[in-house]
């Protein structure tokens, strides 16, 4: 195992020694505001070193008031992305409508945050690890409370024990299989698998995102800045996840390959700078809902605990809204009550944040060509809908005031 910026504090109360198995989002966001409040603090990551670059995430509503707090929104300001225009095309190419992407998002122009994701780690990564210890290209192996604490054994073969284990380790959650079961207990599918990589821009597009659409079909390709690379985004229905394929590139591009084989547009370029492409993401779309968060001394946050999907747009924001409020829950209680805590004021936000995509076809995805066309109309008329709710899901959460102790 290696480390990076280990250091320890007088003032970290015995019997505060903490676990975070990842350093994404939610793990940085936990060990900062776990290390102000005196715990010993140990995050743990299987890859070797921090992700960077990355497709673009969302910080929005009581998120910005986290990193606002952290002391890293001028940072992430810094780091924005300005998307300027969001286009949608029919299945010739012609063009649908070309709208605000805030119309379409429900955030806020001018206030919210979109960033790379690689961008807002490396934002949470530099204001937390001279304080707390990294271990990269490690992960846990087993976890075992039978004493008074969690004792851990790595994967590269170390033993340690601690007094609490929290997996912050995505919606693939190693932490959660390991004490709570399988994942698919916990994951409900939403109809959809999706794909992003990156390719030459040789389309001429600057801080926009164009969409092609046909019925369970879409792809779409967007470009952060005038960049030389594009993100290009492929996603289509399927009523049952390929479960064959998530393990296995191959099988990834070849069901990809298989799916738009027909489709037009840009989307044949596309599928050719696939087969090279070598930071392809693939997944299932689909959300992480779970009866309790916790268990004994061993407890869940963000993706791992309440991945929202992407269609929300929340994922990054429940993350560290959630690593917020869990180490505000354990500033002064024990784990037991602390973990109660997290939970009683944090569920009904997350479940509000996750209810945003409701039952049936998503509307920026429609499977149906009645319903593709009444997407289409929608966007036409996007000038003219109604305002947003004054206190949308996002916002939907008033944080708690505390003074860390540094």
């Amino acid at each position: 195992m290696t480390h990076t910026g280990l250091s320890r504090d007088s003032r970290i109360t015995p019997g505060r020694k903490v676990l975070i198995s990842g350093a994404s989002i939610a793990g940085p966001a936990l060990a900062f505001w776990l290390n102000r409040h005196g715990f010993e603090v140990t995050v743990v990551e299987k890859a070797g070193a921090l992700r960077g670059g990355g497709y673009p995430v969302d910080v929005r509503g009581t998120a910005l008031e986290v990193v606002r707090r952290m002391g890293i929104l001028p940072r992430l300001r810094d780091a924005h992305i300005d998307l300027r225009r969001l286009t949608f095309l029919d299945g010739d190419g012609r063009q649908v409508a070309s709208v605000d992407p805030h119309t379409v998002t429900g955030g806020a122009t001018g206030r919210d945050l979109e960033v790379r994701r690689g961008d807002l780690a490396d934002a949470l990564y530099a204001a937390v690890h001279d304080d707390v210890e990294f271990l990269f290209d490690d992960s846990i192996d087993t976890l075992d409370q039978s004493g008074h604490g969690v004792d851990v054994t790595f994967r590269g073969g170390g033993r340690r024990t601690f007094d609490m284990v929290i997996g912050a380790d995505g919606t693939h959650s190693r932490t959660r299989e390991v004490q709570f079961g399988p994942e698919e207990r916990f994951h409900h599918y939403l109809g959809y698998c999706f794909a992003v990589f990156t390719m030459r821009n040789t389309f001429g597009l600057s801080h926009e995102t164009v969409m092609w659409n046909v019925p369970g079909r879409a792809a779409a390709l967007y470009a952060v800045g005038d960049n030389d690379d594009v993100h290009a985004f492929l996603n289509f229905a399927r009523p049952q996840p390929p479960y064959g394929a998530f393990r296995n590139p191959r099988a990834q591009r070849d069901l990809l390959t298989e799916v738009f084989a027909d489709a037009g547009w840009e989307v044949p370029g596309m599928l050719a700078a696939l087969r090279d492409a070598d930071d392809l993401f693939f997944d299932a779309v689909g959300q992480i809902r779970m009866p309790r968060w916790f268990s004994g001394r061993v407890a869940l946050v963000g993706d791992a605990a309440y991945a929202p999907s992407f269609l929300t747009g929340q994922g990054s924001s429940l993350a560290l809204v959630g690593a917020y409020m869990l180490a505000a829950s354990l500033a002064d209680r024990d784990h037991t009550a602390g973990f109660a805590t997290y939970e009683r004021h944090t569920r009904e936000f997350v479940t509000a944040n996750q209810e945003q995509v409701g039952e049936g076809d998503a509307p920026l995805f429609p499977t149906t060509a009645r319903a593709l066309e009444q997407r289409n109309d929608m966007l036409r008329s996007l000038q003219t809908m109604p305002p947003a709710k004054e206190r949308p899901a996002h916002s939907a959460l008033t944080l708690p005031d505390f003074t860390p102790m540094r």
